[in-house]
């Protein structure tokens, strides 16, 4: 499998690449339309991102055809996918925000946060769900936070 930097990628391309992923999940393949629906854009758009990533050998692509991910596709679209994971799970899990907003949040924080932050936030999450000496931190996090916002902007 050939390795492609995400960083030769924008952050609008990352979503299309997540968006084909989501959608090939079930059929292994995605249609233009559907991706249009999908990030809520125009199918214009859709089409001048579909042939910026087939040039880049990261999906395949014809016109009106179904769009597939290539192997180096799916390894960048993973990835990506991978961060939104763990960044909405670090939301829900430890920092008890709500499945909508964690998503959203998760969304735009993908592309901001380096995979230095990504891991550690992870690494994180998976202390503290897997600490067995009867505290959970997040649960205290969660009740300290109940107790009123200190933090109004």
């Amino acid at each position: 499998m050939t390795s492609f930097a995400l960083q030769q990628l924008s952050a609008s391309l990352e979503d299309y690449l997540e968006a084909i992923l989501n959608l090939s999940a079930d059929e292994e393949v995605a249609r233009a339309k559907d991706i249009a629906v999908a990030l809520n854009v125009a199918r214009p758009s859709v089409t001048g991102a579909l042939k910026i990533l087939a040039s880049k050998h990261l999906i395949n692509y014809k016109p009106y055809g179904y769009v597939t991910l290539t192997p180096a596709g799916m390894e960048a679209a993973r990835k990506v996918a991978r961060k939104h994971d763990i960044i909405k799970s670090f939301f829900v899990e430890v920092l008890g925000l709500e499945d909508g907003v964690a998503h959203d949040a998760a969304c735009k924080a993908e592309h901001a946060l380096g995979w230095q932050i990504v891991r550690r936030l992870g690494e994180f999450s998976e202390y503290v769900s897997l600490r067995d000496n009867g505290f959970d931190i997040a649960e205290e996090f969660r009740n300290f936070r109940l107790k009123g916002d200190r933090y109004d902007g």
